[in-house]
């Protein structure tokens, strides 16, 4: 293959053809990929553009021009579908001409599909619009000179910097007012599934901010490491453009594997997780150098006036916050008796101090700590065990202190386990954070639970390390038990508290799980857990632990419609720890309402309901849907299609007969049901029966009504390329002695239940009650079945109707 040098016949012509096919063969040879391509980009396409400039000026006679690069392509950092950023610069003679030069170097650009970002402008015109728009001015910042009068460009360089030094008290400030305005619009580039690289606070856009800061010689960013992360995210980006064949910006989901592939990474895993450590490393940067920037503009302001009161520079105030830890200019510095090279707790110390007063440790003595502190012995010391508390104790204020520790390599020396969770992914949408800084965030949550407990300090601890076991194979709580009591034990715990840690990790999601899919009214339920939580103290932790849990996963993940079940199933396994005998599930005795509705149904031999919202003021607990229908087949089905077919979400659903208050009436079967509209809306109540009755009856066709939908939901899953797992479908051994429990999780998608329900109908056995939980994308339903005895499902027939509703659902 000819290289770059030998193509366009030699670059003896500035023709459209020959940079297209120079372009081409560069951007298909992959052993100049990163930095080189880049940069080999930008030259072939500055020859051609000069060609194109010399050309149209000579012709045309025109003088006093210069075509220059700004931006990215003025950093010369072109990637495969960057735009071309150029201005053309005059001297203002002959405007006519100038702008027929214009048209001449636009035009090829354009014929050839590139994006082209362009203006013509005199130096006094490209200072005037700078001063009025911040974002040109950053661009000038990286003006080159491309083409032509090379003095035009050497003086707007000079001018546009010294413009940008002279306004930096003003102009730094909007530039982080639009840093923030991104952030906030784009999200934190270190946590995001489908992250955009260039707009996300921690991407290239903060880099570009932070060459503009050190531009100004205000303050400078720490430079250790942010060169290699603004590459690593210039090497994604064009990897990106390859694969997409556009200028894009966004990481999305499907494009993943194939730019991995093409960097020559293992998966889509490693590969977000060098995009979170890159943009981790510049969202650090970042922060330290606008609280820098600050620093300097404040005491610039400040200090003149003092000076003049006090007749010289004041002295720094140093106020004490720890043994060792003074505040100064708001952050975290080393006293001057201090011992850095000694001191084995100090680096906890400082952190936990610095976070109880709510400021950050200072950048330098972060780095000086971790060059010179010694290591702790393990295990800790009690003080060392006590510091780390007490940092994360600090709730919020514990975030930028624990991120300062991380960036210099602190926590993973401290914590060794660490390296395994940090900046590990979570591909489940429900998630918001990476592992890492989930776990972080459990800590913050659970230090708002601390006065509920009476010992906040293996709380916080476990919520630290409640997912330590996700980045090992197999069950996360199973291999975290193991580590959190490697861990709890090197932290300095006794044995007995290794133990409660251990049991709280690896029982972290009991709580929900089985509040949510299992019937509380059963006693092998409550019973399960007493057994596997031991102590109320245990239970205690437990239940602050799975809400701070919750809370830090994201809003789907808790409601006060869950946090009332976990808080029953407390209440119920409390008490069974606590002594008292638990009673053998007995009929549930009518309300008025269910009495109302199953004489109805009695005495007009059909379904009659009732919805009513719920009176909490929370909208995630629903409405609630009462149904009383006579005993027949096919009642799940028909009323989870009907909900289905209104855009209903089911959020529990509980089946059971019930005799009427009326003499020799047959038992009705009574449905409670929780459910919220998907969008809009709830539908009446009159329009749900009328349904529900047709559904019934055979003259409503549900399945051919639900699988429009299910046709246009599979059409939009093909569209984003994202394939799920396959459902699966368990059978829960030992959850009952009343019913066999099967558990179903699955893609969420219209009309599942009725599927689940038609499968279950078609097996011949009976659904005594069904707790549906959605998660994000997931589905997990527990269904509580008998046969028509109602009796438990042999051990064979059960793994039998386990495996045809995994048919039904196309497992």
């Amino acid at each position: 293959m000819a290289s770059v040098e030998e193509n366009d016949d030699r670059n003896d012509s500035p023709g459209p053809s020959g940079y297209a096919a120079a372009r081409l063969r560069l951007l298909d040879t992959e052993a100049q990929s990163g930095p080189p391509r880049r940069s080999g980009l930008s030259r072939i396409t500055d020859e051609w553009v000069a060609a194109l400039f010399e050309t149209a000026a000579r012709e045309s006679g025109v003088r006093g021009a210069a075509l220059v690069a700004v931006g990215g392509y003025g950093r010369g950092e072109l990637s495969p579908r960057s735009d071309l950023d150029l201005l053309l610069l005059h001297d203002g003679r002959d405007s006519g001409a100038i702008a027929a030069l214009a048209d001449r170097i636009w035009y090829p650009v354009w014929d050839l599909g590139i994006a082209l970002d362009h203006s013509v402008r005199t130096t006094g015109e490209a200072r005037k619009v700078a001063g009025d728009d911040l974002k040109v001015h950053l661009g000038l910042l990286d003006a080159r000179h491309v083409a032509g009068d090379l003095g035009l460009t050497a003086g707007l360089r000079t001018a546009v910097l010294a413009d940008w030094r002279n306004q930096a008290p003003k102009r730094l400030p909007e530039l982080r007012e639009l840093g923030l305005e991104r952030a906030e619009r784009a999200g934190e580039l270190q946590y995001l599934l489908e992250p955009d690289l260039k707009e996300a606070h921690g991407g290239l856009r903060d880099a570009t901010a932070l060459r503009a800061v050190a531009a100004s010689w205000v303050a400078d960013a720490p430079r250790e490491g942010l060169a290699a992360a603004r590459r690593t995210l210039l090497d994604v980006r064009d990897a990106l453009h390859l694969a997409t064949g556009r200028a894009t910006d966004r990481l999305a989901l499907q494009e993943q594997d194939q730019v991995a592939e093409a960097l020559g990474l293992l998966d889509a895993d490693v590969l977000l997780r060098q995009v979170y450590e890159a943009a981790r490393t510049l969202s650090y940067a970042s922060d330290v150098t606008w609280r820098e920037v600050e620093r300097v503009l404040t005491s610039r302001s400040v200090r003149p006036r003092l000076k003049a009161l006090l007749g010289g520079r004041p002295a720094p105030e140093r106020t004490p916050l720890a043994d060792g830890v003074v505040e100064q200019d708001g952050e975290a510095v080393l006293a001057r008796t201090a011992r850095p090279g000694k001191d084995a707790v100090l680096v906890l110390r400082t952190a936990a101090a610095a976070a109880q007063a709510g400021v950050p440790v200072n950048l330098h003595v972060v780095r000086q700590l971790a060059k010179v502190a010694p290591p702790l012995p393990v295990p800790w010391p009690a003080e060392a065990r006590e510091e780390l508390v007490t940092l994360l104790g600090a709730a919020e204020a514990a975030v930028p202190v624990w991120e300062a520790l991380e960036a210099e390599g602190l926590i993973t020396r401290l914590l060794p386990d660490w390296e395994r969770v940090r900046c590990r992914p979570q591909r489940n949408p429900v998630h918001t954070w990476t592992v890492d800084r989930h776990l972080v965030e459990t800590a913050v949550r659970a230090a708002g639970m601390t006065r509920r407990v009476s010992r906040p300090d293996l709380l916080l601890v476990a919520a630290l390390l409640h997912d330590i076991g996700k980045g090992w194979p197999g069950d996360h709580s199973v291999a975290g038990e193991t580590i959190a009591r490697d861990m709890a034990a090197r932290i300095g715990f006794d044995a007995v508290d290794v133990g409660v840690v251990a049991t709280l990790v690896r029982h972290h999601l009991l709580l929900v799980e089985t509040a949510t899919r299992r019937d509380l009214d059963d006693p092998a339920t409550v019973r399960g857990v007493a057994e596997a939580v031991g102590s109320a103290t245990t239970l205690e932790l437990l239940h602050a632990l799975t809400e701070a849990d919750a809370l830090a996963t994201g809003p789907a993940a808790w409601s006060a419609w869950r946090a009332s079940l976990v808080a029953d199933l407390v209440k119920r396994v409390g008490a069974v720890l606590a002594g008292e005998p638990l009673a053998e599930a007995e009929p549930a005795v009518l309300n008025a309402e269910q009495e109302r509705l199953a004489v109805e149904a009695h005495r007009t031999g059909g379904p009659v309901l009732a919805l009513r919202a719920r009176e909490e003021g929370d909208a995630a607990l629903g409405v609630e849907l009462s149904i009383a229908v006579p005993d027949q087949p096919g009642v799940l089905p028909a009323v989870a299609g009907v909900l289905a077919m209104h855009r209903l979400t089911v959020r529990t659903a509980e089946l059971r007969l019930a005799d009427v208050p009326v003499e020799g009436a047959e038992p009705v079967l009574l449905l409670a049901w929780r459910v919220a509209a998907a969008y809009g809306g709830l539908p009446e109540a009159a329009r749900l029966r009328a349904d529900l009755v047709r559904a019934l009856d055979g003259s409503l066709d549900l399945p051919s009504r639900l699988a429009e939908r299910e046709k246009a939901y599979a059409a939009g899953v093909r569209r984003r390329s994202v394939q799920p797992p396959p459902p699966r479908v368990t059978v829960a051994a030992s959850a009952s002695r009343h019913a066999t429990v099967l558990e179903v999780r699955a893609q969420d998608a219209p009309g599942l239940l009725h599927r689940i329900g038609r499968a279950l109908e078609g097996a011949g056995v009976r659904v005594r009650s069904a707790h549906v939980s959605t998660l994000g994308a997931s589905a997990v339903d527990a269904f509580y079945v008998t046969g028509v005895d109602g009796e438990p499902l042999g051990a064979g027939e059960a793994a039998q109707v386990a495996r045809g509703v995994g048919e039904a659902l196309g497992g």
